[in-house]
């Protein structure tokens, strides 16, 4: 893709509406609306990186409670002709097909390569990338697992839900505040896994979420690890002009 001049392309993740009550979740909501009202008019193409929503289960006939500003806004935007792609997160990895269906956006599960202005993208959200970790990427198996999915869809809306939240609470709880300090090149699961590629392949920009913190890193041969922040505590998004990519904060 090449875009086109005084156009860019935003990315931005981690946004987690749901968490931690009602009043909280829909300012949140309601400042990511704001910054994709603003960005909408010199986007090319806008990339949500993940965990969107704290939880996420698509029933087949129960849409999940709230969220209407941020989708209805999502859904004005692809009509208006402007690209949305989204990777689903940890916390909202059960999508299937509502995105797809009801606002045209396209939903990776998996990190997927781009090319823009000859410069070369691995995007994903980052979760089970990496060395270690292995309890999660044993629970990731779970999850992705269709009969475990089908089984979930069995419980009550309400129930299923408040399951969800619950674990998702608690994870948040042992993770406690690692994700709040830089670990180190040699602890950054994800630096480990984008040097990792590099030996292989090479990419001007490895750009995922999951860790909540922004981080700018510079690799080999001039690529750069570039990390999306959150949506809780730094509003952060990184914004590429077709010729540099920056990481920024918004302030309304």
């Amino acid at each position: 893709m090449q875009i086109p001049a005084n156009q860019k392309i935003y990315f931005l993740s981690d946004f987690h509406l749901g968490v931690p009550d009602r009043a909280t979740s829909l300012h949140r909501e309601k400042l990511v609306v704001q910054f994709l009202n603003e960005v909408k008019n010199d986007a090319a193409a806008i990339f949500i990186v993940g965990d969107l929503f704290d939880f996420w289960y698509e029933y087949r006939k129960v849409v999940p409670k709230g969220f209407v500003r941020i989708l209805g806004k999502m859904a004005e935007i692809v009509d208006e002709g402007i690209p949305i792609y989204f990777f689903v997160g940890n916390h909202d990895m059960w999508m299937s097909g509502y995105f797809e269906t009801e606002l045209n956006i396209p939903v990776y599960h998996e990190p997927k390569e781009f090319e823009f202005n000859g410069k070369k993208f691995l995007i994903g959200h980052g979760d089970g990338l990496g060395p270690d970790d292995h309890g999660y990427k044993f629970l990731k198996k779970i999850f992705r697992n269709k009969f475990c999915q089908w089984l979930f869809g069995l419980l009550p809306p309400a129930m299923g839900m408040g399951i969800a939240h619950y674990f998702s609470k608690s994870s948040r709880a042992a993770t406690g505040g690692d994700d709040a300090k830089f670990l180190g090149e040699e602890k950054e699961w994800l630096i480990i896994y984008s040097k990792e590629v590099l030996q292989n392949k090479y990419f001007d920009y490895f750009i995922f979420g999951h860790r909540h913190l922004p981080i700018d890193f510079p690799l080999n041969n001039g690529s750069r690890y570039i990390n999306l922040g959150d949506w809780i505590r730094y509003n952060s998004y990184a914004v590429f002009d077709g010729n540099y990519l920056e990481l920024k904060y918004y302030k309304a």
